[in-house]
């Protein structure tokens, strides 16, 4: 722009005034709320408190960050619709003095046809335009006149860019880039569970997260009471999108991996083998946990004496024994059925006493429910159990688990998940975190777990049928949105179709979208990894990415001796480029990598750790890369990242998984020979 320019003659000119604007307005929102004074509206304490904090909330929520952009979009609808009004779309509500909006939240209704308008389709818009960037500065602008005949249709080179804007730091969002499939996802109702399968690239994540934060915006009151859980697979993943959602506006969401949620019983401390970990994560569990459970209520064998004043009053043991067998058929949790057993007792005791011309009201069957002779009844008919100590049993005693699982799990598979060392206590046992899920089903059928308005599963391949479960729990009178990759399952128990996953989730009913577009992963990249889709997922469709980025992949045989050096080399000529570096290992390996770049004064760190500032290099071992991406990926010795797995097929996914972290570039060195699946090759 010139210097003579004016906002009436220069549209980026009056785009920029208009941004400008924008943050004035959003500075005013956050100074009236910060001039809130509670002692106007509140005397009570406790409500002080909660309005202080949603004081405090609502502020972060209006910070205006100079690096992000207010908008990133704009809409103008013909004249016929919405009065030909122009909306700017972003990632929150401003509003000018008089309430007249400056921008649209990207989640309204009015803001739809942004991400899904087209030239066959247009919506009403008559123009889209959108905003190119550098920092927080407005630079440049692109439009398409989605009702001129005359203009073909074109890919938005600055959608492109932003795309493929190098990566630094944790995951961002992508609100200014959702593609039309993705927002069919994101602004599906709250009602129905989604199942996503999408590649590598495919940009899951990111639509997982932001469905989240549409759902929080379109049905806020109700998921304020129920709440939301984001569930990852490990605490670096978790650290990677950490601030997604708060960019977004939306710090209310808790996230957890599923060990996280189990933990509340036991302490994780030890480890099974696979085979163990695998029939401990089998679904067959729960029948047998429900059958120990069970065993421990008696029927009875003496009547049930209440005495009240001078009054007896005898129910016999036929009747005691209808009530239990009832309460056993109804297969309430074993907790709620103890707590009705008194009750149904005390009920019994009352009929004989208006049979005698009483008149007892509630007051007195609750008084006979707590009578001495009752609790007693309770306590030898129906126990209480610990969950910890029901598993524990099963785990440390052969017979008992014998009992409980004939015809359920065979000798052999019996044999299989004892201890070989039975500990003395809960306490003192070395719990795993199969274990620890097994805890959690059996706490369930003492007594119904919490449920949430709506839960994210992302990752979801690589959990078992038993931790299926404990997540569907959370969410077993609310909805989920599962996210994950057939292809991407690294454990011996992972999951096979998504049609049995979501039968475990309590689920299958759930909706199942296939992203089959990569925005991320080059075209070259994810071509050389999918050469294993044969071998790891059979009939997977492919991923199709629409990025062209030649150069990006490359192999390099080295010899043994040199190895350790060449890959130092690959990462010290990627850090001379833009953007993130990692450097992905078999765990085995990581040690020896390591100590090569402190010998060479390379600084790395470990995932996780990205915002620290002395460092653009990642060491990731392979085993934690699942769900991280980079801009640049030095990827060591494919053979033994197969290796280091307990059977090829496993070792190929995890492979497929280091494979396609990069978004920009990928060089694989290696020694050894290449897996023969990847063909030998480049």
């Amino acid at each position: 722009m010139s210097a003579a320019s004016t906002p009436d003659s220069d549209p980026l000119a009056r785009e920029r005034a208009h941004l400008a604007s924008s943050r004035t307005a959003l500075r005013a929102m956050r100074e009236d709320v910060e001039a809130l004074d509670i002692r106007d509206v509140t005397a009570n304490w406790v409500n002080a408190q909660i309005l202080t904090r949603q004081i405090e909330d609502r502020i972060k929520a209006l910070a205006d960050h100079a690096d992000t952009p207010l908008f990133f979009g704009r809409v103008d609808y013909l004249p016929t619709t919405q009065q030909g009004q122009r909306f700017y779309i972003g990632r929150r509500h401003v509003h000018d003095a008089d309430g007249d909006p400056m921008v649209i939240d990207w989640r309204a209704p009015v803001s739809q046809p942004f991400y899904r308008a087209s030239k066959k389709n247009p919506q009403d818009v008559r123009l889209r335009r959108r905003f190119g960037y550098t920092g927080g500065e407005l630079t440049a602008y692109e439009d398409e006149n989605l009702t001129d005949p005359a203009e073909e249709e074109r890919t938005s080179r600055l959608l492109q860019t932003e795309i493929e804007r190098p990566r630094v730091g944790p995951m961002r969002d992508i609100v200014a880039t959702i593609q039309p499939e993705q927002d069919e996802i994101v602004r599906s109702g709250l009602g129905g569970t989604v199942c996503v399968q999408g590649g590598p690239g495919t940009g899951k994540t990111a639509v997982g997260l932001h469905r989240v934060a549409y759902l929080l915006y379109a049905h806020r009151e109700r998921l304020a009471r129920t709440g939301t859980l984001v569930i990852g697979p490990n605490r670096s993943f978790l650290h990677y999108i950490e601030q997604v959602l708060p960019a977004l506006g939306e710090l209310e969401v808790r996230q957890a991996t599923v060990e996280d949620l189990v933990s509340a019983h036991v302490e994780v401390r030890g480890a099974d083998d696979a085979a163990a970990a695998v029939l401990k994560g089998d679904a067959r569990m729960a029948e047998v946990l429900r059958r120990a459970l069970r065993s421990h209520v008696t029927l009875p064998t003496e009547p049930v004496v209440v005495v009240r004043g001078s009054r007896r009053w005898r129910i016999p043991a036929y009747e005691v024994e209808e009530i239990v067998r009832e309460l056993l058929a109804r297969d309430m949790r074993y907790g709620a059925a103890r707590e009705a057993l008194p009750q149904r007792i005390a009920h019994a005791v009352l009929v004989r006493m208006e049979a005698a011309g009483e008149a007892p009201d509630d007051r007195v069957q609750d008084a006979v429910a707590r009578n001495t002779a009752v609790k007693a009844a309770v306590r030898t008919l129906w126990p209480q159990v610990d969950p910890a100590k029901l598993v524990l049993r099963l785990l440390s005693d052969a017979e008992f688990l014998s009992a409980h699982a004939e015809g359920v799990l065979t000798a052999d598979e019996q044999k299989t998940v004892l201890w070989q060392k039975p500990p003395r206590s809960v306490r003192s046992a070395r719990w795993s975190a199969a274990d620890a899920v097994l805890v959690d089903e059996a706490a369930d059928l003492i007594a119904r777990t919490q449920s949430l308005g709506h839960v994210v599963l992302d990752e979801a391949q690589d959990l078992s049928p038993m931790q299926y479960r404990a997540v569907g729990r959370r969410c077993s009178t609310g909805s989920a949105t599962v996210l994950g990759d057939l292809a991407q399952g690294t454990t011996p128990w992972a999951t096979r179709s998504w049609a049995e996953a979501l039968a475990h989730l309590g689920k299958p009913e759930g909706r199942l979208e296939e992203l089959t577009a990569g925005f991320r992963v080059p075209r070259d990249v994810i071509a050389y990894a999918s050469r294993l889709l044969p071998h790891i997922a059979p009939g997977l469709a492919e991923v199709r990415s629409v990025r062209e980025n030649p150069g990006s992949m490359e192999v390099r045989e080295v010899p043994v001796d040199a190895r350790d050096a060449e890959v130092v080399a690959a990462c010290v000529e990627s850090l001379e480029r833009e953007g993130s570096i990692a450097l992905i290992a078999a765990d085995p390996r990581t040690d020896a990598l390591a100590a090569a770049l402190a010998a060479a004064g390379v600084p790395y760190l470990s995932p996780g750790e990205e915002t620290r500032p002395d460092a653009r290099l990642t060491l990731v071992p392979a085993s934690l890369a699942k769900g991280l991406e980079y801009d640049y990926v030095v990827l060591d010795e494919p053979a033994a990242v197969v290796d280091a797995e307990p059977d090829e097929r496993t070792g190929l996914r995890r492979l497929y998984v280091a494979l396609t972290r990069a978004v920009s570039g990928l060089r694989v060195v290696h020694a050894a020979g290449l897996p023969e699946a990847l063909g030998g090759g480049a």
